[in-house]
């Protein structure tokens, strides 16, 4: 069965797309372990003790609901769970997956506002602010916005889209998608006032696909208690009161459980800010081997750069599809393809979740490598790019290397096969 890979290769594949990422050794042997009664005794404590390993990963003091779904699904918990048919909701056109968070609220009779961008940039605060201070009547129940644009490498800044809020005096509630951002971009649900945080497990949390997650604040609970659109599955209600003593309403994805309680462990071991700083330095040197190779990256301001992932735009008339099924073929390393308006225009390289200093070195070799085979316009050099980044010696996380000048010979010699 081709459940792995069609075409046999030597070496593990570099699964390099922003997305489902690789998942380590350590959660996937903890997901190997034999299923439990989920109304037992043993279930509970590990419901408890997972439920409150959470809370500082997502930076809460408040509830973290887990569903056993996709993020999509966490999406529409966040809408139904806090508005009622008819509802506006104020969203900002910052790239493919905003736009299919607004085609899910049109679908639940919601009336989602778009402020458009030019998915280069993260979310626009500055018109946020403005068009919730016309809204004088507060017709606009919630401000929803993608904190890490997954389709172009662009990160909004949470912190300013809640002050833009606060100083338009508007009730409206925040909602944030952050399917692609937690775990590796520093986010702060509390602090900045967030009111519905939504999340998947499938990215910097570095399990399978199949867990979302609804952090909650106290108004979004209170807003709630009115909510009118329907809501069975996704109900908060019943969720909390079953955490309440570490169990589920359904039955949960017990072996997936298992697997964020070693994910979280991994984490939390190595501290969030030292997560984010390798996440950081990764995109940075990601970057620098970008521009180094003469191409541009799809986001066009430095404040709004994801460390979660790279979207690289290639010059025109070159297919970025067809760069990405040449380095598949003959480099066994996937990239992610351009979604949307962006299809065939980028490619994105993720470098999010269990990813380490030589995984980035290589990813970077195979994409040169793939830029010279498809006829890509290009300099050498992109694996030099990043010199300064990983600097000499070990650093306190353990993870600089030696200056990426040295790692230039990985690149096969110009007339070499490859």
């Amino acid at each position: 069965m081709a459940y792995f890979q069609s075409k046999p290769a030597a070496g593990r594949h570099f699964l390099q797309i922003p997305g489902p990422t690789n998942v380590p050794d350590r959660v996937l042997r903890a997901i190997d372990n034999p299923t439990m009664d989920h109304r037992g005794p043993d279930f509970g404590k590990l419901g408890l003790e997972l439920l409150a390993k959470l809370r500082p990963i997502f930076k809460t003091a408040g509830p973290v609901v887990i569903y056993p779904a996709s993020g999509t699904g966490a999406w529409e918990a966040a809408l139904v769970n806090t508005l009622s048919p008819g509802d506006r909701v104020l969203m900002c056109e910052t790239g493919w997956f905003a736009h299919l968070w607004r085609e899910m609220a049109e679908r639940l009779s919601l009336r989602p506002e778009f402020i458009t961008t030019d998915w280069r940039r993260g979310a626009d605060a500055p018109g946020i602010e403005a068009r919730l201070r016309a809204d004088k009547a507060h017709e606009i129940k919630a401000v929803a916005v993608v904190h890490n644009e997954t389709s172009t490498g662009c990160t909004s800044r949470i912190e300013e889209v809640r002050r833009a809020i606060d100083a338009a005096g508007h009730p409206a509630l925040l909602l944030v998608d952050t399917i692609s951002s937690l775990g590796s971009i520093d986010y702060r649900h509390d602090e900045w006032g967030v009111d519905v945080t939504v999340a998947g497990s499938q990215k910097g949390l570095m399990l399978p696909p199949g867990l979302s997650f609804n952090a909650i604040s106290e108004k979004a609970l209170r807003a709630a208690e009115g909510a009118k659109l329907p809501r069975s599955f996704w109900d908060w209600r019943p969720m909390l009161a079953a955490n309440a003593t570490g169990y589920f309403p359904y039955t949960p994805a017990t072996n997936l459980l298992y697997g964020l309680d070693a994910a979280a462990d991994m984490l939390l071991e190595e501290g969030l800010d030292n997560v984010f700083a390798r996440h950081d330095r990764h995109a940075e040197a990601t970057r620098r081997a970008v521009r180094a190779w003469g191409l541009e990256v799809q986001c066009a301001d430095p404040r709004h750069y994801s460390s979660s992932l790279t979207a690289v735009r290639l010059p025109e008339g070159h297919s970025a599809n067809a760069l990405r099924q040449v380095i598949l073929e003959r480099h066994n390393m996937s990239l992610g393809n351009g979604l949307g308006q962006l299809n065939d225009r980028v490619f994105r390289i993720g470098h999010l979740g269990d990813f380490g200093d030589l995984q980035l070195v290589g990813t970077l070799g195979g994409v040169e490598m793939g830029l010279r085979a498809a006829g890509v316009p290009h300099q050498a050099g992109g694996c030099a790019g990043g010199d300064g980044v990983f600097g000499g010696g070990m650093g306190e996380g353990g993870y600089s290397l030696p200056s990426l000048n040295s790692m230039q010979p990985c690149l096969p010699p110009r007339g070499c096969s490859d």
